[in-house]
């Protein structure tokens, strides 16, 4: 049988992708909590309380919430339960520091293969719009709102779909916890998957874009997907992309060239 201990200690790792980051507890009960839990995560025992701290966020480094993240991810019950996404967790990748976000709608067959995000023919296209404003992929943090490929049976091959509501919903929390452990200066969200998972738009992406929004008090970019660059590789739509990408360089504060400026002029 689990002691109490034992049972806060799993409670308390299961808060923050719940979406929960503090807890109406007093000082004392809270060095108590916060002991119990290291002393798990070092598999020790429990040492003598420390002294109670401002903020739980100092348990952790970044990198350490996102490694128990993708850790998490793995198994995740609710999308494992749903029965129609693969097996395959493609998590994230780029810079954990990252001022800029983006964030994509799930992995499709290349992703799956290399288990990294954008890595096929609109990763390709991302790349060559993160290079039109003077950044490398390091330099940003790349995600899926949906972390395992949706699945169309058995003879899918290199084919892929959009994740369908239920299937976004059960991923929400991770992308929801990897937002609130990065805290971007800004978010892009990649197609209108992304900005219905994240900011409950079902509108069209042209109708939303060209427009900030707000995501948890993060300035929040809704372009179109980069696939869809590739399906509709016209003059509007590249142009209305280097648009939205311009007013993130100067949300960013980023330098902007003449060159950058006249691009589609």
């Amino acid at each position: 049988m689990l002691t109490i201990r034992q049972l806060a200690v799993q409670a308390l790792s299961n808060l923050p992708v719940q979406g929960q980051t503090t807890l109406p507890v007093d000082a004392e009960a809270r060095a108590i909590l916060r002991n119990w839990l290291l002393a798990a995560r070092r598999g020790t025992t429990a040492a003598p309380a420390p002294a109670p701290v401002a903020a739980d966020s100092m348990l952790q480094t970044v990198e350490q919430k996102l490694a128990w993240l993708q850790q998490k991810a793995e198994s995740w019950r609710a999308a494992r339960a749903l029965g129609t996404l693969r097996d395959t967790m493609v998590f994230a990748t780029g810079n954990p520091h990252a001022r800029l976000m983006l964030v994509g709608e799930a992995p499709g067959y290349e992703e799956e293969q290399q288990l990294e995000p954008f890595v096929g023919p609109a990763g390709q296209k991302l790349t060559q719009i993160l290079s039109a404003m003077g950044l490398k992929r390091s330099d940003v943090y790349i995600s899926n709102i949906c972390k395992f490929r949706p699945s169309m049976g058995p003879q899918q091959l290199k084919a892929n779909r959009a994740p369908s509501d239920d299937e976004i919903a059960a991923c929400l929390p991770i992308i929801q916890a990897e937002i609130r452990a990065i805290q971007p200066a800004c978010i892009v969200c990649l197609g209108g998957t992304a900005a219905r998972g994240l900011l409950g738009h079902a509108a069209s992406v042209a109708s939303q874009r060209g427009k900030w929004f707000d995501y948890s008090g993060i300035p929040t970019r809704v372009t179109y997907h980069p696939s869809y660059l590739l399906r509709n590789d016209t003059l509007t739509a590249r142009r209305s992309v280097w648009e939205d990408m311009l007013a993130v360089m100067q949300q960013l504060s980023m330098p902007i060239s003449q060159k950058q400026l006249n691009f589609f002029k």
